[in-house]
Order: C-alpha cells, then structure tokens, then sequence
C-alpha cells in the first residue's frame, strides 16, 4: 500500500456541522461544554459554530455566546462558519480564530442551499475573503457537492478545480473539497486530490468526507496516500445537509482517529477521551446514535476468555 503522511490534523465539525441539524435544540451551556470537553483531546482545530442568520439556522441562534463562553485551549484554532460580511464582522467581535466559507461546486445545490447562484455566491465570498484580508483574519472556503450532487450528478473535476482557483485568487488560503452527499469513491478522491494539490500549491487542502454509503474510511485512506494532512470529521458521526436526500452524518472522528491510530499515524488526538463525549452524545441531542467502535471497542480491547476454557484446558495458563 501506498504510505501518506505520518502525521494528519482532524478538524472536529462536530459543534457546528453535527448540531446545527439536530432537531433537538442544544442549550448553550451544553454547547460550551461540548467544545471544552474536544479542545481537550488535542484537535488541531474545531468549528465552534455559525455566524448565520439565526432565522436560517436558529439551532446555532447563540452563536457569539457559544464563542465567547468556551475556554481556549493553546494550540487549538476555533473555526466558525461565515456566511457573509456581516457574519465575519460578528465571527472577529466574538473572537473567532478562523474564516470558513461555504458555498456550491454544483448549480443546483447551490441554488437550493445557500438560495444563490454559483456567481453571487462567489461574488459574495469574494467580499467577505477581503473584508477578512483587512482584518488579517484566515478563510478557508469549503466546496460543498465537490465528488458529486444529488441533484446534477457527477461534478467535473475542471469545475471544482477552477472554482477553488478562482477563490484562492480572491484571497482564500485553505480549501476544502467536500463529499456533502457521500457519493464520492476512493479512486475519484484520489484523482480530485491529486489535481488539485498540483494546481493549488500554496492552499491548504482540507478533505470532508460523510459516510452515507459506506465508504468514508475508504476514502480517507485514498486522501492520504496523495498526501492530504487535513481532515474534516464529527464526533459520533454527527451532520448531514437538509438538501442531500439520503444523506447520513460526517465521516465519525473517533473511526478516523482510530483508523489512523492502527496504522501508526499520528493525529494528535486522544482517543479514550473522545470515545467519553462520544457515548454522551445521545444525551446531548436526544437520540440514538449507532456507532460500531463504542460496541466493539478498540481493535485492542481484549476480553475474558470464556470461563469453561480453564476446566477444559487446566494447563493453558
């Protein structure tokens, strides 16, 4: 096997991406403790929240209480959401440490998410990514339906390769190419991430993957091998998009970080402390939450032998 990076960074997406579609509205207390208890397993960086118009997305309606209430923890980036220019003036008066910005490779997605064509949308993240350069503030613009659309099917390469082009030209110093609707497959992944490391040299590359038809790992491992460092994920396998029919959760932080971990790279993250917020996270949203590694364990967590087996075999100990 082809070996990437020994080391990665995990953008855990959880706070933001996972609850701000969560039926079960989350208080703001429970939120601060949310983040506190990840900054302490050693994220590279965590997306806080979104500075959003709470009619458009009232589960994250605190989002300057949420920014302002958490405690920072050295070495962590807090990343918010930003949707425009009033969103940024909000996101810096909170404290926000990084810009991410979202918008779609694909015309319909775009139209149905963000209620813009692709060239307003850019039009408006171009006045934002300056706005942000006279604040000295980084952005990071995420490529929504960048494997794929639900609606308009495959996404050529050329379109999402111009459009995060285009964008670093405006300003933008990170990109990420996400797999919004889970349709995305290792070969493709690979091939994305390879053209756009070639055209984009100075940009930092982010991969965002959701696992709606089983294949998040698969494609991360592909990511890797081209030499992408940077993943985003969600606790619990937290998110979705409400323009994405079918679609399940991020890829689950603790999978990648356990994944990783087997394979002898590094991601900074501490697992056993994770895998606690992971089993209060039913609580926290008010529902189940299937998740194979709570009850499996680690590859590692060793178990009891059967008790028979010492009358059997008297002399195996």
């Amino acid at each position: 096997m082809n070996t990437g990076p020994a080391r990665i960074e995990i953008n855990e997406v959880g706070p933001r991406d996972g609850l701000q579609i969560e039926k079960a509205l989350v208080a703001t207390e429970d939120k601060i403790a949310f983040v506190d208890a990840l900054s302490a397993c050693g994220f590279a960086r965590i997306e806080v929240t979104s500075f959003t118009s709470p009619k458009a997305i009232p589960a994250l309606a605190d989002a300057v209480d949420v920014m302002r209430g958490i405690r920072r923890r050295e070495g962590v980036i807090y990343t918010a959401l930003v949707p425009n220019v009033r969103g940024l003036e909000r996101a810096l008066e909170a404290g926000t440490d990084e810009m991410n910005l979202v918008m779609s490779c694909s015309e319909t997605h775009n139209r149905a998410n963000l209620r813009m064509t692709r060239e307003q949308s850019f039009a408006e993240l171009s006045q934002v990514l300056a706005a942000a350069r006279r604040a000295g503030a980084p952005c990071n613009v995420s490529l929504s339906t960048a494997f794929g659309c639900p609606f308009d099917g495959d996404v050529p390469a050329a379109t999402v390769l111009d459009l995060a082009d285009r964008l670093v030209q405006a300003g933008a110093q990170g990109i990420t190419l996400c797999d919004t609707t889970g349709m995305a497959y290792p070969t493709q992944v690979a091939d994305l991430c390879e053209q756009a490391a070639r055209r984009l040299p100075g940009a930092a590359l982010t991969v965002h993957l959701h696992n709606t038809r089983g294949m998040a790992l698969a494609n991360a491992i592909a990511a890797w091998q081209t030499g992408i460092t940077r993943f985003d994920a969600a606790a619990g396998g937290l998110g979705g998009c409400p323009y994405a029919p079918g679609a399940s959760g991020n890829v689950n932080t603790e999978e990648l970080v356990h994944m990783f971990a087997c394979m002898g790279v590094q991601t900074g993250v501490a697992l056993e402390p994770l895998m606690q917020i992971v089993r209060g996270l039913p609580e926290l949203v008010q529902r189940s939450l299937p998740n194979a590694l709570l009850q499996a364990g680690q590859r590692l967590a060793l178990h009891q032998p059967p008790a028979w087996l010492a009358e059997r075999f008297p002399d195996a100990a």
